[in-house]
């Protein structure tokens, strides 16, 4: 009986934290007349501009992720020029940037009341506008390819340096010129982290909500939130959900098969592959190309959108609410904690279960699990409020809704449907580097279960450990749109205020919030630049 408890109770644990794709898989048995009627309705109206803003908005931002990503890779992979080593780390910047605190900062500066556009209408005497409106879908591009790139640049530079070595050599023995290496040679091999990385950046794309609706962008996120909280209707807003998650479920599968080929290439190459190959040396006009390649995107998706918000904060200093500051600090930390302390330790569980007992309940358990952070935020709150919206109708006298909608309980749960994977993830990589054989050693010895975690485990995995809290704290301190619908009466946080602040035309407010954020996000991202650049 206790040889069978533990994975049962990790089943049960993994099916509440996949609870909102079951209860929108759920909602559709209240398909009925009624039913058909919303999704005709939907079809006819809002349905087709969802569907085309969204695509066009995906294959744009896929183009330019892309184009920047693979570009600034090969340029600090194979070419070795001036602030070379620099850029190396500093290209990971702008992951530390919320999308729509980007947002915000370029709409502050670039707008028709906006100091750019003042300044130059008071110097050359000109009227009207003089740069076009941002607040649309290309501006929204701009957005997401300068903020969502590193997750290319990250991969395609990991293929490159890992991967191409010993056969750009082979090639460049066998008198091939540096062009024909880089085309043949070069991209084929990066092509498959390219993929994976358009496809996480995509996933973000799609799961926008603070871009899109300060924009006014008709995705499938803002519908999402319109149908529910604008028009009430939650057969609506549940229908948009599960199609949404199912795109986002097409670029899960797409980003693991393109994983897969990536641990193909790695097992074909070799272990010594892993020697970085000699970058070449570029002078003149080519040093100079490879130079403005990487420093334009640090400019456009870090530099820029910081001195912007800088230019407001500075200006209203003595007008700043610090009190009030204070406090959604207070709210944003306690969540983040509370969320990443509870995330950690689920993660430890299932990464322990999976390492002791590796069966098909703790495996089962485990891939459940790590599905919840492709999961959007507004199909997590649809998730979520579904059952709820069934008990109380059900039972009236029920408490489930105040639980849910009025503490804490609600948004921390819906934190670890969103983050328990990243943690999970952390931690197994941690296991993954632990040899098996501790664990015979440590049984020979008569040390089994709490034990084996806590003597042999525990101090191996202490990094690993702190990392996964580290990123679930920063991804839940930047969460809004679960946090926007969720977050208990007067408990906002940096996210939501911001948001709130921004949406108001009070950007120079918004300003602090924001850049809060950025100082938190900066955290792993210097760890990251860090492990990247450890041998």
């Amino acid at each position: 009986m206790l040889r069978w408890l533990a994975p049962v109770a990790l089943l049960l644990l993994a099916v509440l934290l996949t609870l909102p794709v079951v209860a929108l898989g759920l909602s559709w048995l209240e398909f009925d007349a009624a039913g058909r009627d919303v999704l005709s309705q939907m079809a006819q109206t809002v349905l087709p501009g969802y569907v085309l803003t969204s695509v066009a908005l995906c294959v744009s931002v896929a183009l330019g992720v892309a184009v920047v990503g693979m570009g600034t890779a090969s340029a600090v992979t194979l070419f070795d020029f001036p602030g070379r080593r620099v850029f190396e780390w500093a290209l990971l910047l702008p992951l530390a940037m919320p999308a729509y605190v980007v947002a915000y900062a370029y709409t502050d500066f670039l707008q028709f009341s906006g100091p750019l556009q003042v300044g130059l209408r008071e110097s050359f005497g000109w009227e009207g506008r003089v740069f076009p409106e941002i607040r649309n879908t290309p501006g929204a591009v701009w957005v997401f390819t300068f903020t969502l790139y590193p997750y290319v640049y990250l991969l395609a530079r990991t293929a490159l340096s890992e991967r191409a070595a010993q056969l750009m050599e082979a090639a460049r023995l066998l008198g091939a010129p540096l062009a024909r290496r880089i085309r043949e040679v070069a991209l084929p091999l990066a092509r498959p982290a390219v993929a994976a990385g358009v496809a996480l950046a995509l996933m973000e794309t799609l799961a926008d909500f603070g871009v899109a609706s300060y924009f006014g962008i008709q995705t499938f996120t803002a519908g999402i939130y319109k149908a529910w909280l604008a028009m009430d209707n939650r057969l609506a807003a549940a229908q948009l959900a599960t199609m949404l998650l199912a795109t986002v479920a097409l670029l899960m599968w797409l980003e693991h098969r393109a994983q897969r080929r990536m641990r193909f290439a790695t097992l074909r190459a070799g272990r010594g592959s892993s020697a970085e190959a000699m970058p070449v040396r570029l002078r003149g006009k080519q040093a100079a190309l490879a130079l403005l390649v990487c420093a334009l995107p640090v400019l456009f998706g870090f530099v820029l959108p910081v001195l912007f918000m800088l230019r407001p904060l500075i200006d209203g200093w003595d007008e700043l609410p610090w009190g009030a500051f204070v406090q959604w600090s207070r709210n944003s930390v306690w969540l983040a904690a509370l969320s990443a302390l509870l995330a950690t330790l689920l993660a430890l569980a299932l990464a322990f279960a999976v390492r002791t007992r590796p069966g098909w309940p703790t495996r089962t358990a485990v891939q459940l699990t790590s599905l919840g952070y492709a999961v959007p935020g507004a199909v997590i709150v649809v998730g979520l409020l579904l059952p709820v919206g069934w008990v109380q109708a059900a039972w009236p006298a029920s408490t489930v809704g105040y639980l849910i909608t009025a503490t804490a309980l609600g948004i921390v749960w819906a934190y670890l449907v969103r983050f328990t994977a990243v943690a999970l993830q952390s931690v197994q990589a941690g296991y993954a580097r632990m040899p098996a054989s501790l664990d015979d050693s440590a049984r020979m010895l008569g040390t089994t279960g709490a034990g084996l975690a806590w003597r042999v485990h525990a101090p191996l995995l202490k990094r690993a450990t702190l990392a996964a809290a580290l990123l679930v704290f920063v991804d839940v301190m930047k969460e809004l749109p679960a946090t926007l619908v969720l977050r208990p009466f007067n408990s906002d946080t940096l996210a939501v205020v911001t948001y709130q602040l921004a949406r108001d035309e009070r950007l120079g407010e918004a300003a602090l919030p924001a850049l809060a954020l950025v100082l938190v996000g900066l955290v792993p991202v210097i760890l990251l630049s860090r492990t990247l650049r450890s041998r």
